[in-house]
């Protein structure tokens, strides 16, 4: 079944791909949304989501979800690079 946006064409199919700096996974089945600026929201939302999961217990990861479209291009990316520092000396 192909649904329909409100401007009257087909609403394309999105994948979001996700990696939290140890573990890739492929996203199968997918997402149809009215726009590319609807997939950033989901890909944004999903990093904050993967984030939370899997909060790194070393001082540096990068998490990044990668939205495909139907043809599997990359159309967006979204990365989150986490580093915990120690300074030497405390902000007087």
């Amino acid at each position: 079944m192909t649904i329909v946006s409100s401007i009257g064409g087909p609403v394309p199919r999105f994948f979001f791909d996700t990696h939290d700096g140890n573990r890739s996974i492929a996203d199968k089945v997918g997402l149809e949304l009215e726009s590319l600026e609807a997939a950033k929201a989901v890909a944004q939302a999903a990093l904050a989501e993967l984030v939370r999961d899997a909060l790194p217990a070393d001082d540096r990861r990068t998490f990044i979800v990668s939205v495909m479209d139907e043809a599997g291009q990359v159309v967006v990316r979204t990365t989150l690079s986490l580093v915990s520092e120690y300074p030497t000396e405390a902000p007087e």
